[in-house]
């Protein structure tokens, strides 16, 4: 397993700022969030992006994944949506990041599976995937999975399991990494008070069932991202995303990871 840490947790704090705090903890990659208050989405112009590039390679690190906000699901006109993760998928092929998350933002799984489709080929071509999260309307694995197994683009899509949202649903986690399967792409790690209260918490001081997680994940194999997404965009009151850093590294390093 490789760490990284989400910009969700540095609000209003700058691309520079993100860098540091994950250099000094030992994480291994970025999760951007596509959002102006971090100084990365799509409006960026070419020169923007490579400096984003340059400046998160230049302290060795490397950007894990975008985390978008297109609603795949979502109820209205496609054109809208695929034109959005176009977009984020074309900024993601500009920074060097493997995959663009979305959300499902909607319930039907015949309306996502349409819209990855009509992504497909761009995703392709640009060497990017479009990353499913177990949230909203589809919270749980099973939920998620049916999207994807109705598109069938294996080489271009996949799924974010933020451990929180399907065992909040009620489904174990057994149960969601079973469903996820080959699906599965991308790690959120993150603790909570309660099924009912998610306000975030240090890891291990919460109810998330954080140790049977990894224990699952390695018995799987699990070789991929897993990203610290520190609520304080949502939480401003929580801790500074620094003081939970460690919990996070000591976690993948149980679990199956050597960070640096």
């Amino acid at each position: 397993m490789k760490l990284a840490v989400s910009t969700l947790g540095m609000p209003g704090e700058g691309l520079d700022r993100a860098v540091e705090a994950a250099t000094e903890h030992g994480c291994q990659g970025l999760e951007l969030r596509l959002h102006p208050d971090t100084g990365v989405h799509a409006g960026l112009g070419p020169e923007e992006r490579r400096s984003v590039r340059e400046r998160v390679a230049a302290a060795g690190l490397e950007i894990a994944a975008l985390a978008g906000y297109a609603g795949v699901c979502e109820p209205g006109p496609d054109e809208p949506v695929v034109e959005q993760i176009l977009g984020d998928l074309a900024l993601a092929a500009d920074l060097g990041a493997p995959g663009v998350r979305v959300f499902p933002r909607g319930a039907d799984p015949a309306v996502g599976a349409r819209r990855l489709k009509a992504v497909s080929g761009a995703a392709r071509d640009l060497g990017v995937r479009v990353l499913v999260e177990t949230h909203d309307a589809l919270a749980t694995g099973a939920g998620v999975a049916r999207v994807l197994d109705e598109a069938a683009c294996p080489e271009t899509t996949g799924v974010i399991w933020d451990l929180l949202h399907p065992w909040r649903h009620g489904e174990p986690p057994a149960e969601t990494l079973r469903a996820l399967g080959p699906w599965l792409a991308y790690v959120q790690v993150k603790d909570a008070v309660s099924a009912e209260d998610t306000t975030p918490v240090p890891m291990g001081t919460g109810s998330v069932p954080l140790e049977e997680c990894g224990e699952l994940l390695r018995g799987a194999g699990y070789e991929g991202w897993v990203s610290l997404e520190w609520e304080r965009t949502w939480y401003p009151h929580v801790a500074p995303v620094e003081e939970i850093l460690p919990g996070a590294a000591a976690w993948v390093r149980r679990f199956g990871g050597a960070l640096r």
